[in-house]
């Protein structure tokens, strides 16, 4: 909406700043002069305790000295209530009695139809709360009062009743000039043109406001035995849409500012409940699943709105559908948590049983929106076939494709990975317990245990040391080939995602590589400069020199055919190192304990395995296969010799 020129500047004029701002603030009666027209007060936007916030009401603007906010009393009102540029403007407008301009010859039309819609409903508003007095209301004020609304609370909700008669509301309001017309309009009436009846009957009644203040619909609950539903709105008017309304909007906005986020629940006595506790910043749909605009709504209200589940069935397949619904909009500054309250209980139960006090903890455990994903994927489910854990992996993928944002998306990514690679992960073989060694005969009894384990230990021991230099090679070389041609590392991105570098800052340049591999798919070409970005430092600084000796192919100058073909070895070849350390690990922890050969097998099986890699051809010309595994073979060769002219320490 465009305001005619001149607007703002005559209703500046017409309001005061200082008594806008005076709501909010204490002013200090030192620092301030009431007749200049200059005004200090402790700032509103930040905690001080001096007073560094100054109103100058003939300019009719504030600063603040402390946090530097400044602005008019438009800027003023959006920041301390939450709300739009136009709704502060009405806002002001209202308080000053000038009239808004019409947006348009549409919206002059549609203000035009609506005319008298408003004065019914707040009529009906007036007529409800009369009735919840009466006689005739004694089982609904029961009612209120099992629930533990204060007399206070059901007059801040403005909560009636409406008689169980047909035409109680209609004779009312058509007795003060209303239409039938109209009030079948706002949706208060009912029926057919032979007969016209109240739409609510025997029900206890919560008036609906949008974020202008203005009661747009009711929620009805029936209190009557066999009265069904037990919660009834208002069908949609032409003021009242409840896919795009929240129940406590208006006075929920400033108290989300305030509290930095807005608690979003199922019903209309969550809210009061949470309310009269102290919680005055939740907000409620009107008996449906959220919608995308109602979520838009949250998103203004506060970045991380905060959903509070029933603690049952029924609570967490509600959050499910909202987390669908979410993910394609989740951005920076735009998430949910969830807090799920105890097993058969709400946010009612637990605001009346005790308070805020009682719903705080429940809070603060709250959970983000991937752990809720997270667990609807894995919990019970059966992962015993790679069919069904790649059944696994093609649901993550296909939720993880629907997040818009390629920042978010790519740090879910990397939270996925993780948690995939700890699902997955080989559960620890248990060591045996210690028994002890015997002695071969003829041998004394300690020299026999000394030499023998010794021995061993030591070739184990220098087996260990070995096999990490050639770990370290080999995670270089497979680092070298993705960062040097990132369209073939694209390509095995699923297989890099199960890798755990032993070297941590080869770890570092694995996870900065994934990262970028996942935020860039249509541009690969980019990666190696993300993932420079992300580390700091050019990550092929920290790579062995050597391996571009050892590995010609994964230079840039090598084909993406010969680098695929090396790099699908290399993997594979690493794989089987992984395994022949992890047995060197646990013959070296169980040493001690098994002078059999059982350990000796193990070893040597795994060393097969991995000879088998080893041996498998790289290209169809076996002489440059034989030529990388000289290569490989002299560099290690050439690492051993210079670890081994190192003082060793006794």
């Amino acid at each position: 909406m465009s305001l005619p020129p001149g607007f703002l500047d005559e209703l500046r004029t017409r309001v005061s700043l200082a008594q806008i701002v005076g709501r909010k603030v204490a002013w200090d009666p030192r620092k301030s002069n009431a007749a200049k027209g200059d005004w200090w007060a402790p700032c509103p936007f930040h905690q001080e305790k001096s007073a560094s916030f100054h109103v100058d009401e003939g300019k009719g603007y504030y600063y603040c000295f402390g946090c530097h906010a400044k602005g008019d009393a438009v800027s003023f009102l959006r920041e301390t209530e939450n709300l739009g540029f136009i709704e502060a403007v009405e806002r002001l407008a209202t308080e000053a009695g000038m009239a808004m301009p019409e947006r348009d010859p549409a919206a002059a039309a549609r203000t035009a139809a609506n005319q008298g819609l408003v004065e019914a409903m707040e009529a009906a508003v007036q007529f409800y709360r009369l009735q919840l007095a009466t006689a005739r209301a004694a089982e609904a004020r029961a009612y209120l009062d099992r629930r533990g609304l204060t007399p206070a609370t059901r007059d801040r909700f403005e909560i009636g009743y409406a008689p169980d008669e047909w035409s109680a509301l209609l004779d009312q309001l058509t007795g003060k000039g209303f239409a039938r017309e109209k009030l079948a309009e706002a949706g208060l009436v009912t029926g057919n043109a032979a007969k016209v009846y109240d739409r609510f009957r025997g029900r206890i009644m919560f008036p609906i406001r949008d974020g202008r203040g203005r009661c747009i619909a009711f929620g009805a609950r029936a209190i009557g035995k066999g009265q069904e539903p037990k919660y009834l709105n208002s069908p949609d008017t032409p003021l009242f849409d409840k896919g795009r309304t929240l129940y406590n909007l208006g006075p929920a906005r400033a108290a989300a500012h305030k509290a930095g986020t807005v608690i979003v629940a199922e019903g209309y006595m969550d809210v009061i409940a949470m309310a009269q506790a102290g919680l005055e910043h939740a907000v409620a749909p009107l008996g449906t699943a959220i919608t995308e605009t109602q979520l838009e709504l949250l998103w203004k209200l506060a970045p991380e709105p905060l959903v509070a589940l029933d603690g049952d069935s029924a609570g967490m397949n509600a959050a499910q559908r909202l987390i669908d619904l979410a993910l394609p909009h989740l951005g920076p500054g735009r998430s949910l948590r969830f807090a799920v309250m105890p097993p058969g209980q709400d946010p009612d139960d637990v605001a009346r049983a005790g308070g805020a006090a009682a719903l705080a903890p429940i809070f603060a455990a709250s959970r983000p929106i991937i752990d809720l994903l997270w667990a609807r994927e894995t919990e019970g489910a059966v992962l015993d076939s790679p069919e069904r854990r790649a059944a696994l992996d093609a649901r993550l993928r296909a939720h993880l494709a629907r997040i818009a944002d390629p920042t978010v998306r790519a740090h879910w990514e990397a939270e996925v990975r993780a948690r995939r690679a700890a699902l997955f992960a080989p559960p620890a073989r248990p060591r045996p317990g210690k028994r002890e060694a015997r002695p071969r005969p003829g041998a004394p009894r300690s020299a026999g245990i000394q030499g023998t384990g010794a021995a061993r230990a030591s070739r184990l021991a220098r087996a260990t040391a070995d096999t990490a230099v050639e770990m370290r090679m080999r995670e270089g070389a497979i680092l070298a080939a993705c960062l040097n041609h990132p369209r073939v590392a694209l390509e095995f991105a699923a297989r890099l995602e199960d890798l755990v570098f032993a070297t941590p800052r080869h770890g570092e340049i694995l996870a900065a590589l994934l990262t970028a591999l996942a935020g860039s798919p249509d541009e690969p070409q980019a990666v190696p400069t993300l993932v420079q970005a992300a580390l700091g430092r050019d990550p092929l600084v920290d790579l062995p020199a050597e391996i571009f000796r050892a590995y010609r192919h994964f230079g840039a100058s090598g084909t993406p055919d010969v680098v695929r073909r090396a790099l699908e070895e290399e993997l594979t070849r690493r794989a089987a190192l992984v395994g022949r350390a992890a047995e060197i690990r646990e013959a070296a922890a169980e040493i001690a304990d098994d002078p059999g050969e059982s350990l000796t097998n193990r070893v040597r099986l795994a060393a097969e395995a991995e000879h088998s890699a080893n041996t498998r051809p790289l290209e169809e010309d076996q002489s440059a296969e034989a030529s990388e595994h000289l290569e490989f073979a002299s560099v290690i060769g050439a690492a051993e010799a210079s670890r081994s002219r190192k003082p060793r320490k006794h």
